[in-house]
């Protein structure tokens, strides 16, 4: 199976996406979009991969959105767009991209139902438990 996860290492539900799929015996394509932000058209197709609106996608903690009035419904989709591709950290991760789906993997265990062989069990940074069904 092929599995890309747009991936940001200093994000705690991010590593445990990333751990949980190489649990799954996949060694997926890692793409850390701060460094190497996904274009806008790919990001069209991610969100529209994701069937969510544009807005969904922007991360409000430890990014610009305040400062930006991002919450301000005046903002079209094109220029949510905009605001992503001149900051990167405002796309919400992990995103992850499988034949079975593209999804955004908040919390961490919505990657399961994208992995063909899911971890039965599996423990997160933190201590919980997560159990495949």
């Amino acid at each position: 199976m092929s599995v890309t996860i747009y991936h940001n290492p200093d994000c705690g539900t991010s590593r445990n996406t990333l751990a949980m799929i190489r649990q799954s015996g996949v060694e997926p394509v890692v793409i850390e979009y701060l460094k190497t932000p996904p274009s806008r058209d790919t990001l069209k197709v991610l969100i529209s991969a994701m069937g969510i609106p544009v807005r969904a996608l922007l991360r409000e903690k430890g990014t610009p959105y305040k400062e930006l009035s991002l919450a301000d419904p005046k903002w079209t989709d094109d220029e949510l767009l905009d605001f992503m591709m001149a900051h990167p950290i405002l796309i919400n991760r992990p995103i992850v991209v499988t034949a079975k789906g593209t999804r955004l993997c908040r919390p961490s265990e919505a990657v399961i139902d994208l992995l063909d062989n899911p971890p039965g069990r599996f423990v997160k940074e933190d201590g919980e438990v997560v159990e495949a069904r």
